[in-house]
């Protein structure tokens, strides 16, 4: 183990995407996303390890390593990498020489938590836009107690919508929910009824589901210095917790209004986001079982699974094949031929 001391100011960063083949990293500090004390087939041991910041992460292996070792690595923290690039079945990996702990305060966190391209600030205008175009008055005032709740907005604006998979990263929540909200008024209309595609579809139901549908993951999720799972979340999950917030706003509003909230409203409210993963085996309590609910799944579905095939094509820009790795989440792989380059978000 390394026991050069620690600089005193930011080293030049290079970050993951940019690394090639040949490359010589002498103080490099990764966030370390996985790790692993594995068995060579002679007894030795190596650790096994994945190294991540906002432009991906790369596999990375310290070989002839010891218990002690290992035990220094921190899971979820920040690690200083002396080593070098080399290449592996087309990929690059890391092969590790050294290593410590690295000491917060002294990196740029900023080059480890993705972002979203888009503005947080206009983001969230586009969707307070679409939920003013909401007429049902109680579920109006139910919008506006999240969205005058300060400190639930500033971790909505931040929270990723997942930890890995779709919209991973700092904003990725908002956008994917001001993406479902807008794509549900193309489907819906602008609320007078007249160019919906399913007139007979609660409009409002819907706009209000996909609102609510991702909401608990501000409470799952820590997203300061990465991204993980809080123990609440792990012991609660992000479909409960938002039932259980929209619960406690509900009686907010019953107290200070002095007003019972409709039972029928609030019920279905609370299944379309117990329902929206849409079965059982992917962690929804209950089946969709209202037209709303079902229309707030799919247009889920959609944004996020087309991200995912969106996302490995950008990923596979520089290789040669026509189709981008194995995505597990999409069962395929992605056949990227003829699909355009992203526009810039701006």
């Amino acid at each position: 183990m390394s026991t050069t001391q620690a600089t005193t100011a930011p080293l030049p960063y290079r970050f993951i995407g940019e690394l090639q083949a040949g490359d010589a990293i002498s103080d490099q500090v990764f966030l370390v996303s996985q790790r692993d004390l594995r068995t060579q087939k002679n007894g030795g041991l190596y650790i096994h390890l994945v190294f991540a910041d906002r432009t991906g992460q790369v596999l990375a292996r310290m070989w002839q390593a010891s218990q002690e070792q290992f035990e220094t690595i921190p899971d979820g923290g920040f690690i200083r990498v002396r080593g070098r690039v080399e290449s592996y079945q087309g990929k690059n990996q890391i092969i590790v020489d050294g290593l410590r702990p690295a000491v917060m305060g002294q990196f740029d966190i900023s080059n480890f938590l993705p972002h979203t391209p888009y503005k947080i600030d206009e983001l969230w205008n586009r969707l307070l836009g679409a939920l003013r175009s909401i007429k049902n008055k109680q579920i109006l005032a139910l919008i506006k107690s999240f969205v005058s709740d300060s400190e639930l907005v500033e971790k909505f604006k931040r929270a990723p919508a997942a930890v890995q998979n779709h919209h991973a990263y700092i904003g990725g929540l908002l956008e994917h929910t001001c993406s479902l909200l807008e794509l549900a008024i193309r489907i819906l209309g602008k609320g007078d009824g007249a160019e919906s595609h399913y007139p007979r579809i609660n409009r409002d139901l819907v706009l209000a589901g996909l609102f609510f549908h991702d909401i608990g993951k501000t409470a799952e999720l820590t997203f300061d210095t990465n991204f993980i799972y809080s123990t609440e979340g792990q012991l609660i999950g992000h479909i409960t917790q938002a039932a259980m917030l929209i619960d406690r706003k509900i009686a907010q509003l019953e107290e200070s209004s002095g007003e019972k909230f409709d039972a029928d409203l609030r019920a279905v409210l609370i299944h379309i986001v117990l329902s929206h993963h849409g079965s059982y085996e992917f962690g929804s309590p209950r089946l969709p079982a209202c037209p709303e609910a079902i229309l707030v799944h799919y247009i889920d579905n959609i944004d996020a699974k087309l991200h995912m095939a969106l996302s490995a094509i950008d990923d596979a820009r520089k290789t040669e094949s026509d189709w981008t790795e194995w995505s597990k989440p999409l069962a395929t792989r992605v056949y990227k031929k003829g699909t355009p380059a992203p526009e810039s978000a701006e």
